[in-house]
């Protein structure tokens, strides 16, 4: 049996996209006979959300997933400061790589997941030392997106420092997945690769995330993080702009970094009865508040340094079968075309209101988008499937013949 190391920032019960694919890759790799281990900070994100742990590991064993819980420093504030946000990602790769070190010989292959970046440290420390295989799982251009938000200075030493340790991973690392093509032509450009490049998109898991037979509500909705890449503010404004006509709820479900602003703004344009924030509700409830909603929406910032993202909460709408709303360019609008699942609208409030009352006029539109939507996804990115592709990976690269 094959035995596999996952080192991600982020696990259950955190909510997050990349929590949950994970621990579906988790979950699935250990049903197809791989001995799974993840390596995960104590729950933290959305930050300040979590009480802090001051312990230093806890293991678990988790649905057939041994799961190894390791201390790093836990912002309690909800938009930390850059050394609180930069302690958080720092502390708990390194302490990874030394359980990773000490652990060394017990494993077969690592997959470290960015972002954030510095998740490849235990990965790059393993293969300076050992002889394991390593899989690099970039989810994102995090050294970019950082620019165009505002985190990073472009040209700093921060910068440069950032970008050498990412030359170094793409190095050393024996396979590189990537989440669109788009991404992977992007890093291809901007560094040297000598690994081979494997498409691993997000996915969904489409039997927890199916169409459910109830009655529509009459809201639209965002499930997701609640970030600086999102133009939420916009949405929010589109749908008040909207409800003289038609009576519309915007459902924002989950935290993050800007739900305190978003929420500030729907006081300032009184609109708090129109624009309703659960904050993080349990997975389970996820499926049938998707089922239940008109729309669902993506509204990425529309950067360059954003076209190649294709946020995992349109998959979940489309399993759930439901058209989307899409703001952004690159993958997000190749997503939307190929699947016939998505509109994308330009990232005013005008455009986004004209969009969604083109579609909420058209019922029989939105049905048949639901459902082209919902086929699309089972086919194409089921996490079933793309769980079984990089066991395949992991057990042709670790093969030693018999």
């Amino acid at each position: 049996m094959k035995r596999i190391c996952i080192v991600s920032q982020h696990y259950p019960p955190e909510k997050s996209g990349n929590a949950s694919r994970i621990y579906d890759t988790a979950v699935h790799l250990a049903r197809l006979g791989l001995d799974v281990t993840v390596l995960a900070p104590h729950p933290t994100f959305p930050t300040g959300s979590f009480p802090r742990v001051w312990k230093r590991s806890d293991v678990q064993e988790v649905d057939g997933v041994r799961v190894v819980r390791l201390w790093t420093w836990q912002p309690v504030s909800g938009d930390p400061g850059f050394a609180s946000r930069m302690a958080y990602y720092l502390l708990f790769p390194l302490h990874a790589a030394l359980w990773l070190f000490l652990a060394r010989n017990r494993f077969d292959a690592v997959v470290t997941s960015a972002p954030p970046l510095f998740t490849g440290i235990p990965g790059y420390v393993l293969k300076r030392t050992t002889r394991v295989t390593w899989i690099l799982d970039i989810r994102d251009l995090w050294i970019d997106a950082s620019i165009s938000l505002g985190f990073l200075r472009e040209g700093s030493i921060y910068e440069r420092m950032s970008r050498q340790f990412e030359q170094a991973c793409l190095a050393r690392a024996d396979l590189v997945g990537v989440t669109t093509e788009e991404l992977g032509r992007r890093i291809s450009s901007r560094y040297r690769v000598t690994a081979p490049m494997e498409l691993m998109p997000n996915g969904v898991n489409t039997d927890f995330f199916r169409p459910a037979n109830n009655e529509k509500k009459k809201q639209i909705i965002y499930a997701g993080n609640v970030g600086h890449a999102q133009d939420l503010d916009k949405v929010a404004l589109a749908v008040k702009s909207m409800n003289g006509t038609y009576n519309l709820k915007l459902l924002i479900v989950g935290d993050g970094d800007t739900r305190e602003y978003l929420k500030q703004l729907a006081k300032s344009e009184n609109i708090t009865d129109s624009v309703i924030f659960t904050g993080i509700l349990p997975r389970e409830e996820i499926p049938l508040l998707l089922s239940e909603s008109l729309i669902g929406v993506a509204p990425l910032k529309r950067l360059d340094n954003l076209e190649y993202a294709a946020p995992t909460k349109a998959y979940e709408y489309m399993a759930c079968g439901i058209p989307f709303v899409g703001c952004g360019s690159g993958e997000i609008a190749r997503l939307a075309e190929k699947s016939g699942a998505g509109v994308i609208a330009e990232n005013t409030p005008e455009a986004i209101a004209a969009t969604l009352s083109s579609l909420l006029d058209d019922p029989e539109r939105m049905e048949e988008m639901g459902r082209r939507g919902r086929a699309y996804v089972a086919e194409h990115y089921d996490r079933r499937s793309i769980a079984l592709k990089l066991k395949q990976h992991i057990e042709r690269m670790t093969w030693t013949g018999p």
